[in-house]
């Protein structure tokens, strides 16, 4: 492959990009010692040395790292590497590393952030936010299931802190509430059923 570029990335480090569509960056002094150069050809040979010597290694550090901070999903993982120019072949190998020592679980992920979030969040807003880190459809349909969360008891514990007060708060207050609870992400039957009398038979046929 050819080199097309080398771009300033920041003040050690340059982006490689070639005409095969990789780009990967490297620091100065790895540049020269691999004959980085614009408009040269980057053998299959050398390119599998940097990526021995160089990006494995340092890729593997990278995850490491991003890690320490808080547990990630292989998605967020992946984007990280990719937002940092990691080429394909580094991000497969990091990935490879993680899971062969079970650092990333992607369904021990969704387990605990479930268990974390499951007494604030409705069912809907946690499929939608495990969906956006990555998360299968069905993986996390079964581990609402596991988890039992308890979308009742959360509308109930809303109501109580917004002063919500079963034949006493007026018509309109209940139907702002109910909105907000909508907004959340429960569904509007299940609000329904929690405050009961806020929502008639006419309420629930019209939706």
């Amino acid at each position: 492959m050819e080199i097309e570029a080398v771009i300033p990335f920041d003040k050690r480090r340059s982006k490689v990009l070639t005409d095969e569509g990789f780009v990967f960056v490297l620091y100065k002094g790895e540049i020269r010692i691999y004959g980085i150069e614009a408009g040269k050809e980057l053998t299959k040979e050398t390119y599998e040395r940097i990526l021995q010597e160089v990006l494995f290694k340092r890729v593997k550090e990278r995850v490491l790292y991003l890690l320490k901070s808080r547990d990630r999903t292989e998605l967020e993982i992946r984007r990280k590497l990719k937002e940092g120019y990691y080429p394909e072949e580094a991000i497969e190998y990091a990935l490879s590393f993680l899971k062969e020592y079970r650092f990333i679980d992607d369904e021990d992920y969704g387990r605990r952030y479930i268990r974390t979030y499951g007494e604030k969040k409705s069912k809907k807003q946690l499929e939608f936010e495990l969906r956006g880190k990555g998360l299968e459809k069905e993986t996390i349909s079964r581990l609402l299931k596991e988890e039992q969360v308890s979308e009742e008891e959360q509308i109930r514990r809303y109501l109580r802190k917004k002063g919500y007060e079963k034949g006493v708060t007026l018509r309109k207050e209940q139907a702002k509430l109910a909105a907000g609870l909508v907004r959340r992400g429960f569904s509007y039957d299940t609000v329904c059923d929690v405050m009961g009398e806020s929502c008639n038979s006419s309420d629930r046929s019209a939706r």
